[in-house]
């Protein structure tokens, strides 16, 4: 069993700032660091850090041959990636605040120009009951969906960034959810203030889609977990965040990795949370993904 990970790759332009720019401010940043990024190559490396066989689809433009380099080190497989000669690769400006926040404006560039021909080439490589991992920065996603379901492949949505081309996609074919509370309330409609009721909000992403798992991550205050079978509250471990960045990727990476290497749902929950714990205090997206030994180690302060 192997999981494919279809997803967007980035070059991120990372700003150190006192705070974000407001509507019409010039704010000089303390730094600008250039990394690796998207979340569909953040996702790619956390699973593949976490121990399993990781294959990442999409493409990028001639001057983004690097990402390959960095996901090929970490252990990913990246013959199904698609290298245009006329279109850039998708590219982030990201903000990261004093308080260790972050804002990002996005780029499509390659990652939407994501063809059915290149779909079908990618998914005759796989079969019924490998993984297949999808984020909403690319196109084709109905299509990917729809052939990913008919194949018998397990479908993982992280439905971000949440817009309204989510409400068109054939959720009912979602296997795993794994999405933030204001994502979950936008899926289902609803306006999520401070002080909601995360168990009432979990319930009610399980009663829509009753056929798949709901992972919601709730930041400081850890996660959630709900299928047909069990639900259940994930603590988070208190560290000192420099960066969140890349925090739900990892968590999504470890989340997956963990139950294809055979983990039960509440240590596949665990161990995401200790490696997105890690990747937290460490700048950059993909630079702070930790490795499996690192969180195998991880010590509760």
């Amino acid at each position: 069993m192997k999981v494919l990970c279809f997803g967007s790759l980035n070059i991120d332009y990372t700003y150190k700032v006192d705070h974000f720019v407001k509507k019409g401010e010039t704010l000089s940043s303390e730094s600008l660091q250039v990394f690796s990024g998207g979340k569909g190559l953040n996702q790619s490396i956390a699973l593949a850090k976490a121990g399993v066989e990781t294959w990442h689809a999409g493409s990028i433009g001639e001057d983004g041959r690097f990402l390959l380099e960095q996901m090929e080190e970490a252990g990913v497989n990246t013959q199904c990636v698609t290298v245009l000669k006329e279109t850039r690769t998708g590219n982030a400006i990201i903000q990261n605040d004093k308080e260790g926040d972050n804002c990002i404006l996005l780029y499509g560039g390659a990652n939407q120009a994501i063809t059915e021909v290149q779909v079908d080439q990618v998914l005759e490589r796989f079969e019924k009951g490998d993984f297949l991992v999808l984020q909403n920065e690319i196109n084709e996603m109905s299509y990917l969906m729809e052939q990913a379901h008919k194949k018998g492949l397990k479908l993982v949505l992280n439905p971000s960034p949440m817009n309204e081309k989510i409400q068109k996609l054939p959720l009912e074919y979602v296997d795993y959810f794994l999405l933030n509370e204001i994502e979950a309330g936008q899926i289902l409609g609803q306006d999520v203030r401070e002080g909601f009721d995360k168990e009432k909000l979990t319930q009610a992403l399980q009663k829509c889609f009753p056929h798949a798992a709901i992972v919601l991550t709730l930041g400081e205050e850890g996660s959630a977990y709900i299928d047909r079978r069990e639900s259940f509250q994930q603590p988070a471990y208190k560290v000192k965040a420099l960066d969140t960045t890349a925090a739900g990727d990892t968590f999504t990476g470890y989340f997956i990795g963990g139950l294809l290497r055979g983990q039960t749902v509440r240590e596949a929950m665990d161990m995401a949370t200790k490696a997105s714990a890690i990747a937290v205090t460490r700048l950059g997206a993909s630079p702070s993904i930790p490795s499996l030994a690192e969180v195998e180690a991880f010590k509760v302060s």
